[in-house]
């Protein structure tokens, strides 16, 4: 095989790959060019036969782990509380208290809505603009409903087991 034959064959495979995958502008320049060369292949006696590439190349790309992942806010604001519990000197077993006192009434969700009593936010504050004192983005801010919750808890139970406590009681703090 000389290597005009080659180059043409290469050309006409690479075309014919493009057009079967959908092609572009680009592709139908080139299988334009390709035809010319075959016209004057032809013209010249030589016929031109396009091969067609059939195995596909792949090469793995090893997956990048993500820079950053995000904590979910539920996280996020459980972590936060718990900061907030061991600053004012409280045992692990006054956030589990906390714990399993907001996870049953808001399920740490900062936009939680009671509309029966219209209680608001992780700690269901009622009226839910009470915890404006503290902040006044309230509405939006986890962390400024759980301080409001946490003064709230030691003003009233002086602890958050003491809450949970009237919780089980009562079923409301």
């Amino acid at each position: 095989m000389d290597s005009k034959r080659v180059l043409r064959n290469t050309v006409a495979a690479v075309i014919a790959a493009t057009v079967t995958a959908g092609g572009s502008e680009m592709a139908w320049a080139d299988e334009q060019a390709a035809r010319e060369v075959a016209g004057k292949t032809e013209q010249a006696g030589e016929s031109v036969r396009p091969v067609i590439h059939v195995g596909v190349w792949t090469t793995p790309a090893a997956a990048r782990p993500p820079r950053f992942r995000r904590v979910p806010a539920k996280l996020r604001s459980k972590a936060y509380a718990f900061r907030l519990v061991t600053r004012r000197a409280w045992s692990g077993e006054q956030f589990q208290c906390l714990d399993s006192l907001w996870t049953r009434e808001s399920n740490w969700n900062h936009k939680a809505y009671n509309p029966g009593s219209g209680a608001y936010g992780i700690p269901q504050a009622l009226p839910g603009r009470k915890m404006g004192y503290v902040a006044g983005d309230w509405r939006f801010n986890p962390q400024t409903q759980i301080r409001w919750g946490l003064r709230y808890i030691k003003g009233r139970y002086g602890s958050p087991c003491g809450a949970w406590g009237h919780f089980r009681a009562h079923n409301w703090y």
